[in-house]
């Protein structure tokens, strides 16, 4: 061998050794940031998650909630932690890519690294029980013939909610208004007590309150099992079957082996019966949208919320 091979040889041989290998992760609990506050679909999901996640890796799923500014407060601060796979924060859509268009935030859709996406819940109208508005027509009609007095509660600005309520208006033929909230647990109180007229909000949300609120309208492919006297939008007459996706995301710094790694962790819990029972129980649609399959995925979706957010004045 010649004395120039040998070198490149022995030098990569010894870099090799001198680079540890990975230990097996995770060797300690893991820090779960949920961007929205207590009691949303966000949080619920990572609480069944994180059984799961301590009987099938024997580590602790840490939640912790830091809400503001529909989530961007949080996403805006999760290339500040480190690469370790210790620090990993949910991530919504659409609103990672609808936020940034605005300007007003401290991220870009690109600088959040989603590596897998979960579960999915379909937009839903709702209102309480007493409320004047039994179907989705009364509610038509009051909001062409007093707009002003029509509110929807939502979760946060530029989310899934707001992209909603947006689409709805254009649906309905009138305007009006949406007040935001820092989580859909947050907005059950103003609607509850009619504060607010209804809320833009979630499948989920009418099922865990179905003692106390009705749904008018969701947008699914077909009626929902548990649902099945609520019309779809399609059947209204809207080309709408949309709602939020929900997912995990980590710091740029975050090895490839790692990303991989965690996403087959979420992957993993997706699989488990009893969790997959509660989360069908709860309304959840689980997904499986990998972080080989990622890049793909995000460009497609990023695509189809153009429209929306040229509705909502984000975008020409």
């Amino acid at each position: 061998m010649k004395r120039r091979e040998f070198l490149v040889v022995g030098g990569t041989l010894a870099a090799s050794i001198a680079l540890p290998a990975r230990a097996a992760y995770p060797e300690k609990p893991v820090r779960m940031i949920i961007a929205f506050a207590p009691g949303g679909e966000s949080d619920i999901g990572a609480r069944l998650q994180q059984g799961v996640f301590r009987k099938k890796f024997g580590q602790e799923m840490v939640i912790e909630s830091k809400p503001g500014a529909g989530g961007a407060l949080a996403w805006s601060q999760l290339n500040t932690f480190p690469g370790d796979g210790y620090t990993v924060m949910g991530t919504n859509l659409p609103h990672i890519a609808l936020q940034p268009l605005e300007g007003n935030v401290q991220y870009k859709t690109d600088d959040i690294t989603n590596v897998h996406m979960y579960q999915y819940t379909p937009d839903a109208i709702i209102v309480r029980n007493e409320s004047p508005f039994k179907t989705y027509q009364d509610l038509v009609k009051a909001a062409k013939e007093g707009q002003d007095k029509v509110t929807f509660a939502g979760s946060g600005t530029n989310s899934a909610n707001h992209l909603a309520h947006t689409r709805l208006n254009r649906l309905m033929g009138t305007r009006t208004m949406y007040v935001p909230f820092k989580g859909t647990g947050d907005l059950v109180a103003s609607v509850l007590g009619g504060h607010v007229s209804a809320a833009m909000s979630y499948n989920t949300l009418a099922l865990s309150q179905k003692s106390k609120m009705r749904m008018l309208a969701v947008a699914s492919e077909r009626r929902l099992p548990g649902f099945p006297d609520v019309p779809t939008f399609r059947e209204l007459g809207g080309d709408w079957v949309d709602g939020a996706y929900r997912g995990v995301g980590v710091p740029k710094s975050t090895p490839e082996d790692l990303r991989r790694k965690i996403s087959d962790i979420f992957s993993e819990i997706n699989k488990d019966p009893e969790f997959r029972q509660k989360m069908a129980d709860g309304g959840f649609e689980l997904i499986d949208i990998t972080y080989d399959k990622m890049a793909a995925f995000m460009a497609e979706r990023t695509k189809a919320y153009l429209e929306g957010a040229k509705l909502m004045g984000l975008a020409k």
